[in-house]
């Protein structure tokens, strides 16, 4: 038993949909949330940039007593997680693995799209984690830079033309390949699920990144002995290296029903 947070963290808002989903499977967790709003998005840097921003988020975080941590960023968990795990002096876990697992899992035809940043659909780690599951999986990759400012700036309106516009351009490939399972790479996407669902048809599978590391992570506190002994009550805090009162607005989107034990501050990285 351990009453310490667990830390979570992303480039701006996208993680918010593993809290979701971690306050709902461990309602008793303390939760430390860092938001990187001062720099997203992540997805056009390079490796030697996502390892110096991860340490200092790895820090922050650190700095708030955590037990674990998830790295919710899809493009920070395919380009460096060995890094934050030497440096994060807890576990630490990413998206990754998990993801690919109940992508796998969830498939019928074998066919597995990976919607992503730029950044991770550079590295392939979705495609090689694919692939070492089962090497008769055929992944069909597209990375974006488009998706994320729209859900940063809080347009996930299927019926916005941006936004379907967006989605079109990302996904045209990936729809005509045959996938029956989509796997949204990056946090942010979840929030474009009913443009996505619209684009792709009903019949494909989306695998949710952040949930998939919110179910991971709860895992690692079970099979640690990590857990909290509260059955509920546990609060949230959330903090941003931008502006937090923005990050404030646009965090209900995401916790939904989940927004008021939620507190929200700026971090100083």
């Amino acid at each position: 038993m351990d009453f310490r947070p667990v830390g979570i963290f992303d480039s701006g808002m996208g993680g918010l949909t593993a809290v979701r989903v971690l306050r709902r499977l461990l309602p008793g967790e303390d939760i430390a949330y860092l938001g990187d709003t001062a720099r997203v998005p992540y997805g056009g840097r390079s490796v030697e940039e996502l390892r110096r921003i991860a340490e200092s988020d790895v820090r922050f975080l650190r700095g708030r007593g955590i037990k674990a941590m998830l790295v919710a960023c899809g493009t920070v968990s395919s380009n460096c997680l060995d890094y934050v795990q030497q440096i994060a002096g807890v576990p630490a876990i990413g998206v990754v693995k998990p993801t690919a697992l109940e992508a796998a899992r969830a498939t019928r035809n074998g066919r597995i799209g990976v919607l992503s940043t730029v950044a991770t659909t550079r590295s392939g780690a979705f495609v090689r984690e694919l692939a070492a599951i089962d090497p008769a999986l055929c992944a069909v990759p597209s990375g974006s830079p488009k998706l994320v400012p729209l859900v940063e700036a809080g347009r996930a309106d299927p019926a916005d033309p941006e936004v379907a516009a967006a989605v079109e351009e990302c996904l045209r490939e990936v729809r005509d390949a045959g996938v029956d399972t989509l796997i949204l790479g990056c946090t942010h996407y979840p929030l474009l699920s009913e443009a996505i669902r619209a684009y792709m048809g009903g019949d494909v599978a989306l695998i949710d990144s952040g949930a998939a590391g919110a179910r991971a992570l709860a895992q690692l506190l079970d099979d640690g002995d990590l857990r909290s002994p509260r059955k509920s009550f546990g609060r949230t805090a959330c903090y941003a290296s931008g502006d937090a009162g923005e990050f404030a607005r646009v965090a209900e989107l995401f916790l939904k029903r989940d927004f008021s034990q939620t507190t929200f501050k700026t971090a100083v990285l």
